[in-house]
C-alpha cells in the first residue's frame, strides 16, 4: 500500500525543520554544537601553500638539535590561547609601559621564544607578511606534540595577531595554576568549551618535561607531603635538597621517569600510583569527578589521544582574531610599526 501524499508533505516539512535546528558547526563545518570561528583547514593554500610544510620541517630541524623545544611549543599553546584570545600575545617583548606575559610570574619556566623567531624568518623569506604569528605558535605547537609522539592534530588557520601582550592580572584570571583547587582549574578550562575529560586530556601534557622544584617544595619541605607515594619521595628530595632553592640554578624533576620525552597515558599510571609531583596531578587522580577519566585513559591511550586531540582544537580556537582584525607581525616579539 502507498504512502499517504499528506503523510509524505507532512515528513518533508518535518525534515526541514530539523535541519534549521542543527547548531553551527566549528571552523569549516565538521563538527557541531560550537560556534564558528573562522578558521578553516589550510587557509593558506592559495596565499603561501608551502607555509605548513616549512613550518613543520622547521619543528622538525630544531627539535632534532633542541629536544626541550617540543614542551615549550606545546607549552606556548596553553599560555597564549587560554587567556583571552589566542593571538600570540605571549610572543611580545616587555616596553616600557607594560611587563610581558611571557616574563610574568605565571609564565615562570618558559623559554625557547627565540625559535618561533626562526621558524617566523623561514616562512617570512617564502611569504613576506602573509603568516601570522598566532598561526605559526599554534602549527609549532601541533607539530611538536606529533614529534613527542603524540597524535597528528589537524588545527585549523586564518588567526591574525594581537597588537598588545596582556597584564600579570589577566594571567592569574583565566590561566589554571598547579596549586589551584580542582574545581578552579575545571572551571578555568570549562569556560573555554573544554569539559571535564578533555581537561583531565590537557593535563596529560605533564607527561613531558620537566617540573621546576620552586614549584613543588611546598610538598616536599618542612615535612612531606603524606598523600605522595614514599617510594618516590627520595628521588624528589635528592633532585630537590633545598626548602628555598637557589632561584640561579636549574633544579627540576622530571615529570615521568619512565618515559619523560614521550606524550603517552604513563602519566595517568603514574598519578594513579601517587607519584604526580604537582598538586593538580594528584587531585584529578582522586577527585570523583575526574578520577573515571583518570582510569580510562590510564589503560586506554587512544581514548587519551582522542580526548587530548579534542582539547588542544577547541583551545587553540580560543576567540581567534580574523579578518581585518589584529596584524599580521613582521617579526614575532614586536608588533608591527604603524605610519
Amino acid at each position: 500500500m502507498g504512502s499517504s501524499p499528506f503523510l509524505s508533505l507532512f515528513l518533508f516539512f518535518f525534515f526541514l525543520a530539523l535541519v534549521s535546528l542543527t547548531p553551527l558547526a566549528i571552523g569549516g563545518g565538521d563538527e557541531v554544537g560550537v560556534k564558528s570561528t573562522g578558521l578553516v583547514l589550510n587557509f593558506y593554500k592559495e596565499s603561501c601553500p608551502q607555509a605548513e610544510e616549512i613550518i613543520s620541517q622547521q619543528v622538525k630541524l630544531l627539535y632534532k638539535r633542541h629536544k626541550n623545544t617540543a614542551f615549550s611549543w606545546l607549552r606556548n599553546i596553553f599560555h597564549d590561547c587560554a587567556v583571552q584570545s589566542c593571538d600570540a600575545s605571549l610572543l611580545l617583548d616587555s616596553t616600557r609601559r607594560s611587563l610581558s606575559e611571557k616574563e610574568a610570574d605565571r609564565s615562570f619556566g618558559m623559554r625557547n621564544f627565540r625559535y618561533i623567531e626562526t621558524i617566523k624568518e623561514a616562512v617570512e623569506r617564502e611569504c613576506p607578511g602573509v603568516v601570522s604569528c598566532s598561526d605559526i605558535l599554534v602549527l609549532s605547537a601541533r607539530d611538536g606534540i606529533a614529534e613527542l609522539g603524540g597524535p597528528y592534530i589537524p588545527l585549523r588557520t586564518g588567526r591574525r595577531d594581537g597588537r598588545k601582550s596582556r597584564g600579570a592580572d589577566l594571567l592569574e584570571e583565566y590561566l589554571p595554576d598547579h596549586n589551584e583547587s580542582i574545581s578552579s582549574v575545571m572551571d578555568k578550562f570549562h569556560a573555554l568549551g573544554i569539559d571535564t575529560p578533555g581537561v583531565v586530556a590537557l593535563l596529560g601534557a605533564h607527561s613531558v618535561g620537566r617540573t621546576h622544584c620552586v614549584k613543588l617544595v611546598h610538598r616536599l619541605y618542612p615535612e612531606v607531603d603524606p598523600a605522595l607515594n614514599p617510594d618516590h619521595v627520595p628521588h624528589m628530595l635528592k633532585k630537590c635538597p633545598d626548602a628555598i632553592p637557589d632561584p640561579k640554578a636549574v633544579q627540576y624533576v622530571r615529570n615521568d621517569r619512565g618515559t619523560p620525552m614521550k606524550l603517552d597515558n604513563n602519566y595517568y599510571r603514574n598519578i594513579l600510583d601517587d607519584k604526580g609531583l604537582l598538586q593538580v596531578d594528584h587531585d584529578i587522580a582522586h577527585d570523583k569527578r575526574t578520577r573515571p577519566f583518570v582510569k580510562k585513559m590510564a589503560k586506554n591511550q587512544n581514548y587519551f589521544f582522542r580526548e587530548f586531540s579534542r582539547a588542544i582544537t577547541i583551545l587553540s580556537e580560543n576567540n581567534p582574531l580574523t579578518g581585518d582584525e589584529g596584524e599580521i607581525r613582521k617579526r614575532c616579539n614586536a608588533v608591527n610599526k604603524r605610519h
